[in-house]
């Protein structure tokens, strides 16, 4: 117990206290800036078993604030290498790495694992999903969001109280990190209230952030309360979520002449697979890397998917669906088929 010494003198964690920790099981979706700055307190704290779902490579982008990765870690996967340097710091705690993306179909399972969610992530569909998991598994959410300077905080579905959608009814456009820009320190700041949030809740002690929304500018120093009710209208259930996030609602569609004018292809096979499609208006993004590169495609141009089956081709669309992409299909045809059609001479002339 020498490890947790200065936290166990504390009255209101004690010996009982820290076994209350140990015995917590916290999944946390995200590892990026908010999940890398929380994840570091929750282990030294002792928190006994954590969770940790991303599907993400690091970038080189990703280390000004990141702070779990190093140059040797890009092209990895974010969570092995956040679980590598958790086990390093607190080998007693349990790490598990969830290399995949939260979806419909992988949530409601996760969180049935799990006493509490932390939300660590920077898309507003995926808060979505992650608010309306947790309400039909009864899990708590702690939550935590940042738009350049300023962050937001807040405690989710706590006892039966206010969610997400109590407070943000709709979906806003708002940009992300990559997109708006971001200071690495504003994310530790954030996280590290994240985390504060987690322990008071396992230790049920303190007040917590369940009806209020703490907005915080680290430009000024300046922070906020605003107080929030539960919309008892808003009803999630399992028919709701069934239909949100279970539907499969990827158009596939047949290869003509008019959608070659608006839309551009994807190809997601490996590029030593034949046959290769050079043109103007296909693009080699193959799956294997698809995590990494699809952030260089235009969120406004309209993208047709293909592969050899089909199924690789869902894969990369239901990622760029995921980070907000407008207009996404996927193609029916084979890659021989494309191959021919682009290649035909009438095409090639209502192109030009």
């Amino acid at each position: 117990m020498s490890r947790y010494q200065r936290q166990i003198i504390l009255p209101q964690i004690g010996e009982t206290g820290q076994q209350k920790l140990a015995e917590a099981r916290v999944l946390v979706i995200g590892a990026g800036g908010l999940g890398c700055a929380l994840l570091p307190y929750l282990v030294s704290s002792g928190v006994g078993t954590i969770g940790i779902v991303d599907g993400d490579r690091v970038e080189a982008s990703n280390l000004h604030r990141q702070i779990l990765f190093s140059k040797e870690s890009i092209g990895k996967y974010k969570v092995y290498e956040a679980q590598h340097f958790l086990k390093n710091q607190n080998p007693s705690c349990a790490i598990n790495a969830i290399a995949e993306y939260l979806n419909g179909k992988n949530a409601l399972e996760l969180f049935t694992k799990y006493d509490l969610i932390v939300d660590a992530t920077d898309r507003i569909g995926i808060r979505y999903l992650i608010n309306d998991a947790a309400v039909l598994t009864g899990k708590p959410v702690v939550y935590g969001s940042i738009h350049r300077f300023e962050g937001q905080v807040s405690v989710f579905n706590y006892n039966n109280g206010p969610t997400y959608r109590c407070l943000f009814p709709k979906a806003a456009e708002v940009p992300s990190c990559a997109e708006a820009g971001v200071l690495g320190t504003s994310v530790g700041m954030i996280g590290m209230l994240q985390a504060q949030e987690v322990v008071k809740l396992i230790l049920k002690t303190g007040k917590l952030l369940s009806g209020e929304l703490l907005v915080y500018n680290t430009l000024t120093a300046d922070q906020h309360k605003f107080q929030f009710s539960k919309n008892e209208k808003i009803s999630i259930t399992q028919a709701f979520f069934n239909t949100e996030y279970l539907q499969d609602n990827i158009q596939v569609v047949d290869l003509d002449i008019s959608l070659l004018k608006g839309f551009k292809l994807i190809d997601v096979r490996e590029l030593n697979e034949q046959p290769r499609i050079q043109h103007q208006k296909v693009l080699e993004l193959p799956l294997s890397t698809f995590s990494e590169n699809w952030g260089q495609l235009d969120k406004d141009q309209a993208y047709i998917i293909f592969c050899k089956s089909g199924t690789r081709a869902k894969k990369a669309a239901a990622i760029l669906q995921e980070h907000n992409f407008k207009t996404i299909k996927v193609l029916r045809d084979s890659p021989t088929q494309v191959a021919s059609l682009l290649s035909s001479t009438s095409v090639i002339k209502q192109l030009q």
